[in-house]
């Protein structure tokens, strides 16, 4: 007889949220983890680098005081301050996971996991190994931040997320490898902390998954703010120079910088762990699953950026109820992929869900655009928050939304409505006429979609 029902190898927010769910429909559940409760999002992504982002926010507003007809003179940054509220910030709600899992009776399991058969898996702690078995195991190992050859993290002045968002030295400078949503994050970041930033990014565009006109939109109001940028310029190489480093770019460009920060990207961490050896199938080292997150080996299945499907930490939680639903035998909707919301959460924010519009084109899609700048937007106005606006691709058969982008500063925070109509198939003409209250960011929404339908009377 197995030890439990359901051992979840992982606890970031695709492993904890299937522990918990596990418990909750009466499945003994187990929740191994060889660090912290929450994963990589919970302690060195997601939350920490919002509480980082809010200070960088405030920074920023502070410095504009006297365009709200405020005075409170120069502003000084408390660096160490500012990291320490970020870490007590994690830190709750590590300690908000650990409670939960004793709440719904989920066992922790302290130490590394590796599987030696479809049913088993051996842990190692600092005392020893552990065996234990299980009729369902889910892999929910996450992923790490991508280097190369040549450019490769030390810990000390070429970091990763992981050591940057920890460390209490504020750089003078830094270059920041990758203008995706962690780079750009970053760069936000250390920006309105004083520090000199230039961002390196081998594509033409900063933040390459969005609307090229949204993404332009941050690009320009970085570049104000003082960010430099090299764009469609690749890396060949990172090096220590003295106290500091180097960044050889492809053409012979030399950049120097006290600190590098590497964010191009993740890689799965799915090595070391008995994948193989048990005849899991991996792709680049993500694991293909079917719609019920079942790998080609019975009784395993993987959740979150192990998956091939992976990348986000809501995509995993998600992925991780139908996981444990359809364990359970309960019934759960498929996950849907394109209905997931992709969000930055710097200033100017963006976020987006659905198609962009190279993607409906080459779908065939026969779609009206709409859109609505925030600078006609009363709340934003008055919040002294006019840049950016809404974006609304409206399928012209249907009048489905197949796509919309926000960028601005409550675009994180819009997204889901759009997410909403979408899955509940909610046309064009019943997002406009569901009153929105006034004055409200979630105006623009309508008026974009207004727009689309030719019906707007604000611009």
């Amino acid at each position: 007889m197995a030890d439990y029902d359901v051992l979840v190898i992982g606890a970031g927010p695709g492993g904890y949220p299937a522990a918990i769910r596990a418990a909750q429909l009466g499945l003994n559940t187990a929740c191994v983890e060889r660090e912290k409760l929450g994963g990589v999002c919970l302690n060195w992504g997601c939350i920490p680098s919002k509480a980082l982002i809010k200070s960088a926010e405030l920074a920023n507003k502070i410095r504009k005081a006297d365009s709200f007809g405020l005075s409170v003179g120069e502003l000084t940054v408390d660096y160490p301050k500012v990291i320490k509220r970020s870490r007590k910030v994690s830190s709750r709600f590590e300690k908000g996971v650990r409670g939960l899992f004793k709440k719904y009776g989920v066992t922790q399991l302290s130490g590394t996991a590796r599987l030696t058969a479809p049913d088993t898996v051996v842990i190692a702690t600092a005392d020893g190994e552990q065996t234990v078995t299980a009729k369902h195991i889910i892999v929910a190992t996450g992923a790490r931040a991508r280097t190369f050859p040549g450019i490769e993290p030390d810990g000390e002045r070429i970091l990763t997320y992981r050591e940057a968002i920890v460390s209490e030295a504020q750089p003078e400078s830094v270059v920041v490898l990758g203008a995706g949503a962690i780079g750009l994050e970053f760069a936000y970041f250390f920006n309105a902390m004083g520090t000199k930033v230039t961002v390196v990014e081998g594509l033409n565009e900063v933040l390459p998954l969005e609307e090229p006109e949204c993404a332009a939109v941050v690009r320009k109001s970085f570049a104000k703010s003082g960010v430099s940028f090299e764009l469609g310029r690749f890396v060949k190489e990172v090096r220590r120079k003295g106290d500091g480093c180097e960044v050889e770019l492809t053409d012979g460009t030399l950049i120097e910088s006290q600190y590098v920060l590497i964010a191009l990207g993740i890689t799965p961490n799915s090595q070391g762990i008995g994948l193989e050896e048990i005849g899991v199938t991996t792709d680049r080292g993500f694991v293909p699953v079917n719609a019920s997150m079942q790998t080609n080996v019975p009784g395993v299945l993987a959740v979150g950026d192990l998956t091939t499907k992976g990348g986000l930490a809501h995509t995993a939680t998600r992925q991780a109820h139908v996981a444990v639903e359809r364990i359970a035998g309960e019934h759960v909707t498929d996950v849907d992929y394109g209905n997931i919301p992709a969000c930055t959460y710097c200033q100017p924010q963006i976020a987006h869900v659905g198609m962009t519009e190279a993607q409906a084109q080459a779908a065939g899609k026969t779609y009206k655009v709409g859109t609505f700048p925030f600078m006609a937007n009363g709340k934003a106005q008055g919040a002294g928050s006019a840049e950016g606006f809404v974006k609304v691709l409206v399928d012209e058969q249907y009048g489905e939304i197949l796509g919309a982008h926000i960028v601005g500063a409550e675009a994180t925070e819009m997204i889901a409505e759009f997410g909403l109509a979408r899955s509940a198939e909610v046309t064009a003409h019943h997002l406009i006429e569901t009153v929105h209250a006034h004055p409200t960011y979630s105006e623009a929404m309508m008026e974009a979609v207004a727009n689309a339908l030719g019906v707007s009377v604000h611009i």
